[in-house]
Formats: structure tokens, sequence, C-alpha cells
């Protein structure tokens, strides 16, 4: 199934699919009179102290803290796409549930389907990209975070390498590839980043493995777009640099870690909330980068000098203001097999971003298929 979605014309998320669901629930009290909007949410991996999951966990939390008594929020854990997704979106339906939220791209055609059924309950398909009547959809641009992180990666590696241990190659994925490439680049004209492709979203012991592969390789800086924390720890263990992504991994990696790309959801999950309680919501497709606060660079690790933080930080103040675009081209930008991908004075339009299906010349390495 996965190995298709690099024909789609939006990324899907990175996580990990896991065989069963686990249902956890937190709720508030309050008389039949004053009835909360019921809200679920659908997660494809465990509850762990970071990434993917533990950022939409994040986002729920904060929907529940400013909404209090308003809402009761639940959700359930370890839920595989395709079959079980949609058993469990029925599920939740079924229970009453008024919002359900499905942070995953392979939810996307389960919640559409279940959405048919259930047309009084508003779905938000998150990293989807299918609208329906009560279906919305919402992805973050991760590629803005990526690029940073690429400037940074340049301004800390000794061996002018990075490595990148990758899920799958959807678009979402080649973005990040290419965006943190061309950061690199940009500080530093002779970085190369060599990728292993996991074809696997969430496998702790290959990401592990990969890292270190990559670390064999004379790479002295990784990152990843994969589920688990385990190309950090891989760091740790060897002394190496890594970029957390999805969740700021010090935790993991407290001397390793020299910055973490991150993403955050409770801002629009609230608003979404919001839109429900006051009658408000419609139907939409949001795309939110760093201008939206959707995604930041930052969490830097003790061996990051003060500048090199202050002109990443610079960086990213420019791209929330419109100055400075990923995926603009000073001078024509070609792909690692040699064919112009961005012409020179080009900034790519979304749907070119969306559907990007190549690797920046700097990537050692081929599109898995």
């Amino acid at each position: 199934m996965y190995k298709n979605l690099a024909a789609t014309a939006v990324a899907a998320c990175c996580i990990a699919l896991a065989p069963q669901g686990a249902f956890s629930q937190t709720t508030t009290q309050t008389s039949a009179a004053d009835a909360p909007l019921k809200i679920g949410f659908v997660y494809v991996a465990p509850l762990t102290d970071a990434g993917w999951v533990r950022q939409h966990e994040e986002g729920r939390l904060a929907v529940q803290e400013a909404l209090g008594k308003r809402v009761q929020t639940s959700y359930v854990a370890d839920v595989a796409e395709g079959p079980d997704a949609e058993r469990v979106i029925r599920d939740l339906a079924q229970q009453g549930k008024q919002l359900i939220f499905t942070p995953s791209f392979g939810y996307m055609e389960p919640t559409l389907k279940v959405a048919q059924e259930f047309p009084n309950v508003k779905f938000e398909s998150i990293t989807g990209y299918k609208t329906a009547a009560n279906v919305s959809v919402a992805n973050a641009r991760y590629y803005e975070g990526r690029y940073l992180a690429g400037m940074l990666a340049a301004r800390m590696s000794q061996t002018h390498r990075a490595g990148y241990v990758a899920g799958f190659p959807i678009p979402e994925v080649l973005q990040g590839i290419n965006a943190f490439t061309l950061g690199m680049r940009a500080v530093d004209p002779h970085a190369e980043v060599k990728v292993v492709w996991l074809n696997a979203w969430f496998d702790p012991t290959r990401e592990r493995d990969a890292a270190m592969t990559l670390f064999n390789q004379n790479a002295d800086v990784v990152t990843f777009h994969t589920g688990s924390s385990a190309v950090m720890a891989a760091a740790q263990e060897r002394g190496k640099m890594a970029i957390a992504y999805h969740s700021d991994m010090r935790s993991v990696a407290p001397d390793a870690q020299i910055g973490a790309v991150t993403h955050r959801w409770g801002d629009y999950y609230k608003a979404r909330a919001r839109a429900v309680l006051d009658g408000s919501w419609k139907p939409g497709h949001v795309w939110g980068g760093v201008r939206e606060g959707m995604i930041r660079i930052g969490d830097f690790g003790p061996r990051v000098p003060k500048a090199v933080q202050l002109d990443v930080l610079k960086a990213q103040k420019a791209m929330g203001q419109g100055k400075l675009h990923p995926f603009h081209a000073l001078e024509a930008v070609r792909d690692n097999e040699g064919q112009v991908v961005i012409a020179k004075g080009e900034t790519l339009s979304d749907e070119k971003i969306l559907g990007m299906n190549w690797l920046v010349a700097g990537v050692q390495g081929k599109i898995s298929r």
C-alpha cells in the first residue's frame, strides 16, 4: 500500500503502523443540561514521550485545557491504517463523538467512508487531501523546518556529510530531504546528504541500524523521517550529532541533539473545536508552516554555539515573514540526475511541492520504488 503513495499529490504522516488499538479516555464531568462536545482522536502508533503521536496528544490536551467542561475528549491509540482504522473511526462515531480527528495519511480513505455514514459528525483528516461536506483536511509545511535544520547541520558538521533515515518515498518525505539538502548547501555548497530508506514508519531496531550505517559512512550529523527516537539514541551512543523530528528529544539524546524540528497542533485543534461549538465549522484545507506557528526549529543542544543558534533563528524569522522560501531558486536547481527541477528565479508552487517526485543534487541515493 505504502509503495504506491509516492504517486499521490500530497504527503503522508510519518509514523508507524501497529496491529491493535488501545483505548484511553480523559473526560470532564458535566450535567446532562450542559452536555459537552464529544471529541475523538485516533492515533496510528502507541502513545510515547516523543514523536508524531505525542505531538497530536499535546494538541488534544490543549483542547481539553482551553475548553474545559465544554468538551469531552478521548483517544484510541495504536490503530493500524486500513480496515482497523475504519472500524475504530466508525466506533467513535457510533459512540456519539461529534468531532473526530484522524491524524495519519492512511486514515484518509477510512475517514471519508465513515463520514458518508455519519453526515452530522465533523471529521478532521490530518495530512489527508480529500475533503467532503463534513470532512476537513490540514497539514503542516514540515519542509520549512527541514530547510532550517539543514542550515544548522551544515554549520555543525565537520565531515560535510549528513545522514537521513527515511520511511517511505512519498512527496512529504521527499520535500523534507530536498529542503534539508538545500538548507545545507545554502551554507556549505559541497555538503552531501546520504539517505537510507526503510519502507517503514516505525521500526526502532532498523532505524537505529540505519543511523549506525550512516555514521560508518562518515556522516557526523543525522536526522530522520520515521516514528521513534531510535536515531537520536544511536547518535547519543556514538557521540555524534542529530536533529530531532516531531518532538524535542533531549531526554533521549541530551548530548547528541543539536536541535529539533517540531510541529504544533494545539492552536489548530482548539480553533476547530471552537468552530463546532459556535456553529461556524466548515470543511477546508489548511497547510500551515512557520508563519502560522505550526512548524518551528529550536531546542538547541549544549554544543551549538550561540551565534549559530541566532543565525538559524534569524532565518526562521525571515521565513515566517515570507522573505525566505526553501524552494526558491537563486540559480537553477537540478536533481541528482542532472535535470533542472527549479528554474532560475522560480519559486515552486504548492502544486509542484505537493507532487514532488525527485531528489535534489547533493542527495546520495535514489527514490525507493
